[in-house]
């Protein structure tokens, strides 16, 4: 019964066997060796982008950190939701990539709207040469609070960022959840919508470790090739994040684990609803936000469960107090254990 998070659970067998076969003999390093060229035309090939610079990290935050600085100034201001992985869980590391950005948080919500990024983006630039200049929009997809944007809400977004010639970065940890979610393509979720360049996450999803940066305008390839390199993220055994990607992409097994994650989530969420328990938020793609009993999170904890409790304490006096709980949801997760999990719910 482990829904703390989808860090935490295993890679997919396809996954090992791939870097098992790519430990044999030799590979030129530094992303020379022959698996980073198919992978760079899987990638090309399922975003629809035969001009796209693609390349490859360890962690998420890598690929937000210095794909955001490759955009941004380091007088400029990153514009993100308040609930952003970038502001809320990346130690500032995008303003350390990007030598001094800051980030300006836009509303109040999980989501940013293009009423409430307009205004943040007014608001910049109001003060000459004393003030942060207006810089780069990063979403977050799916977002902390498990919702997905729409197409529609994408585009509308990245709508007003061009309008003050601003560009778009997408910070897409749990890419493949939040596309599966709305059952669109790759690239009208990306550069059809008005993105410039994609955190494209395999580690949430399957993956050991590795992650794609992806530039959809080839021109600023060079600048992150010497980002990467000078900040230590440049693998000199490149083929093993390649082999990952490589089989992450083959046969859409990188689909197919977000289908079972994301099918593994609605049948939590079912059990839950019919248990009585109430959703903070939508649980759109694979993670969950709801609030019930504290007696009922103490059982849960007792048999061996593992989640967050977002909200509130488990040390308490009062049973019937109302803890807000995470649950994440990932592909390895056995129905069975869902099931057993929300029977504690009925006792």
């Amino acid at each position: 019964m482990f829904f703390a998070s989808d860090n935490a659970g295993p890679a997919h067998p396809a996954i090992m066997d791939a870097l098992a076969k790519s430990n044999e003999g030799y590979a030129p390093p530094y992303g020379a060796d022959p698996i980073m060229d198919e992978v760079r035309q899987q990638i090309r090939e399922i975003f629809e982008a035969p001009e796209a610079a693609v390349y490859l990290v360890a962690t998420g935050t890598a690929a937000n950190s210095l794909a955001l600085a490759t955009l941004c100034q380091p007088f400029e201001t990153v514009f993100c939701a308040p609930v952003a992985h970038i502001h809320e869980d990346e130690c500032n590391a995008p303003e350390f990539y990007t030598g001094g950005a800051k980030l300006t948080l836009v509303g109040d919500a999980d989501k940013m709207t293009p009423q409430s990024l307009r205004a943040s983006i007014e608001t910049e630039e109001s003060r000459g040469v004393h003030g942060p200049q207006r810089g780069p929009v990063s979403i977050t997809q799916v977002t902390e609070r498990g919702t997905v944007y729409s197409v529609e809400e994408l585009t509308a977004l990245c709508g007003v960022a061009k309008e003050f010639g601003l560009p778009v970065h997408l910070d897409g940890a749990r890419f493949a959840n939040a596309l599966v979610a709305l059952g669109c393509t790759p690239a009208e979720m990306t550069w059809k919508a008005g993105v410039d360049a994609v955190s494209f996450g395999g580690t949430k999803n399957g993956c050991v470790g590795v992650e794609a940066v992806i530039f959809f305008d080839p021109a600023k390839a060079w600048e992150f090739e010497l980002r990467r390199k000078r900040g230590a993220h440049l693998f000199s055994k490149h083929r093993y994040l390649s082999a990952q990607m490589n089989a992450y992409l083959k046969d859409d097994l990188w689909l197919e684990s977000a289908r079972r994650a994301n099918a593994n989530c609605a049948r939590l969420a079912e059990g839950l609803r019919d248990a009585g328990v109430t959703f903070t938020y939508p649980p759109e793609a694979n993670t969950v936000f709801c609030t019930f009993p504290r007696a009922i999170h103490q059982r849960l904890f007792d048999a061996g469960a593992a989640y967050n409790v977002w909200s509130g304490s488990l040390e308490g006096t009062d049973p019937d107090e109302l803890l807000e709980a995470r649950f994440v949801c990932e592909w390895s997760i056995e129905a069975a254990e869902i099931d057993r999990f929300v029977g504690f719910f009925r006792e």
